[in-house]
């Protein structure tokens, strides 16, 4: 199902270039009560890059056939048996690959205003609008649409909730722009093992036609982002603890952070790097001076977050609310799950209190009362989630049933920012129709690093405009009046180095675009245009060609390219005069030859 609110220049299947030596996989405790959610639909907004949307297009094409290769699942389809257990089928089936026509809307109008709604338009950035999981029985698993803007890109992907979870979903975001960048081996490789408690003999009964999601999509609702600087969560943190907290630039490993509250870090030489989604750990406080149990800061976080909605909804002081969070079960399992276990290894905690305790009491007892779940989910009681529902097979029942409910998903550790697909970090990260309704938040980290926060926030008209005046809640908002920093990056129109070292990293990207394309070449690239023809091995030599013509159009040495491609870029053309460029950054960089 393609969006209808852009046109389409084209649609085709793209294929794994290699076929898949996995045969089929077992839905899991925790992929099977996906199969009532939508689709994912995540996404990532670029500037322009410095190419014709006609060579990225093939680049892309190119790299996700690469990728499928690393991925069998996504290319492959869902499958009952005869008894009702439901598989992935890893047959090389594709995926889809749109290309959609949006040269009339700029970056800056997808990402909106800081004091307003998510705009509209970024809903049609994405494919399998309102799609269930289930009907990854009889359409692909995976879609990718690249919109073309006036001055940027979005790369939307929309895959079966039932087959990935959030750290399986952008570790393959992740490998795909990584082979888009021509690296020749991977970084993070998936593990496909189902050998753990999470693969169960109950078998989940479907209606006839397959479920339906359990929430209603013509309710009324308004999105909004509300951004949180490091500066404002490290205050809000120490509030909660009930300490003094100082910005000194040191980075804590141990720091909680919410849903991974239990994850196993590991750090190469115990170093962080600048490109990493490492950078988005939080600052440690200095001041520990009370034997108390420390909330971190994510849990802080909600916790402002659940008393401002609970407030503006204006709930009865006897009503009972409810805020969930996804936690991840791969490091609390024993034996543990591999850290890149592919498929969904989540559980939902509730945590329930009145609403009348919530708004009386202090943001520490609301802390409180989350930390003290999400600790306790340890290996036991994992396998009591398994246990408790391996006796009632069901669905996920998402939505807010009751009215006072607040429903956490994402996370601010995801690696969305490091998705670099040859010329520089996403602008904003976006998600599309799915999965959203009153009280639905996903967290994900905020574009500076450091411990930034966006908080997409779901919520009926009236509660919004009640949080927006909530005082105790929005004096923690950064960036309240205004544009968004990205979007005054992009209508400033002036280049310059994303981070530290990027320039000197660009010197062998030339190397590595020209080894992707000789690879593509080599094997063809596996798609086939239209309806059913079969194109292979075309968009490889169209691939091949991409830095020939970045060299054309970049007027002179291959060097000015490299300093154009690691750059911001606002409105500005491949046309400058990147020469000039050169000349300021030849004094503090050495290029070799």
């Amino acid at each position: 199902m393609v969006s209808q609110s852009l046109p389409v220049v084209s649609n085709c299947t793209v294929f794994p270039d290699q076929e898949s030596t996995i045969g089929e996989l077992k839905l899991s405790v925790s992929d099977l009560p996906m199969l009532s959610c939508h689709y994912i639909q995540k996404g990532a907004l670029f500037t322009i890059p410095p190419f014709p949307i006609s060579e990225l297009v093939s680049l892309l094409k190119c790299s996700l056939s690469q990728t499928l290769a690393h991925f069998p699942p996504l290319a492959g389809r869902l499958v009952s048996d005869a008894e009702g257990y439901i598989y992935i089928t890893c047959n090389d089936a594709g995926v889809d690959f749109i290309h959609a026509d949006g040269s009339h809307i700029h970056v800056a109008d997808l990402l909106g205003l800081a004091d307003g709604d998510v705009p509209v338009g970024v809903k049609g950035c994405f494919a399998f609008d309102e799609t269930v999981s289930y009907e990854g029985h009889f359409r692909p698993i995976l879609a990718v649409q690249v919109t073309e803007l006036a001055d940027g890109v979005f790369i939307g992907c929309s895959v079966n909730h039932a087959v990935v979870d959030g750290t399986s979903f952008w570790n393959f975001f992740n490998t795909f722009a990584e082979l888009s960048r021509g690296v020749t081996r991977i970084s993070r490789t998936p593990d496909f093992s189902r050998d753990s408690v999470l693969i169960s003999p109950a078998v989940l009964r479907v209606p006839d036609g397959g479920p339906q999601v359990t929430f209603s999509g013509d309710a009324p609702i308004r999105e909004r982002i509300f951004k949180f600087s490091r500066e404002s969560i490290l205050k809000l943190k120490a509030k909660v603890n009930n300490s003094n907290w100082e910005d000194n630039g040191v980075i804590d490993v141990a720091e909680l952070m919410g849903k991974h509250s239990n994850d196993t870090l590991k750090f190469p030489d115990g170093k962080l790097t600048a490109l990493t989604w490492l950078k988005n750990a939080v600052c440690r406080e200095t001041n520990h001076k009370t034997p108390t149990v420390e909330i971190s800061s994510f849990q802080s976080l909600c916790a402002l977050l659940w008393r401002g909605i609970t407030r503006a909804r204006k709930l009865p002081p006897s009503k009972t609310t409810t805020f969930r969070m996804a936690v991840n079960c791969r490091p609390r399992l024993e034996p543990k799950l591999e850290p890149l276990y592919f498929g969904n290894a989540i559980q939902s905690i509730p945590t329930y209190a009145l609403a009348g305790d919530v708004l009386s009491k202090d943001l520490r007892w609301c802390a409180e009362q989350l930390n003290k779940n999400v600790m306790a989910h340890d290996n036991a009681t994992v396998r009591k989630y398994v246990e408790d529902w391996e006796r009632d097979p069901q669905c996920f029942p998402l939505g807010n049933f009751d009215g006072a409910m607040v429903t956490m998903g994402s996370s601010p550790r995801f690696p969305m920012y490091d998705n670099d697909f040859g010329w520089g970090r996403p602008v904003a990260v976006r998600s599309g129709r799915a999965n959203k309704f009153d009280g639905k938040i996903s967290a994900f980290p905020g574009r500076e690093g450091g411990g930034c926060v966006d908080l997409e926030v779901i919520l009926a008209p009236e509660t919004m405009a009640g949080l927006e005046s909530d005082p105790e809640f929005m004096q923690y908002v950064s960036g309240k009046g205004g544009r968004k920093e990205e979007a005054a990056l992009v209508e400033e129109g002036k280049a310059k180095a994303v981070l530290e070292g990027d320039v000197a990293q660009a010197t062998d990207l030339e190397e590595k675009r020209e080894k992707g394309s000789d690879r593509c070449m080599a094997r063809g690239v596996n798609w086939a245009e239209g309806e059913g023809a079969d194109d292979r091995g075309r968009g490889g030599s169209r691939s091949a060609g991409l830095i020939r013509r970045v060299r054309q159009q970049g007027r002179g040495t291959s060097r000015g390219v490299f300093i154009y491609i690691r750059t911001t870029v606002g409105h500005i053309s491949l046309y400058r005069e990147i020469e000039e460029a050169i000349q300021g950054f030849s004094q503090a960089c050495s290029y070799g030859t």
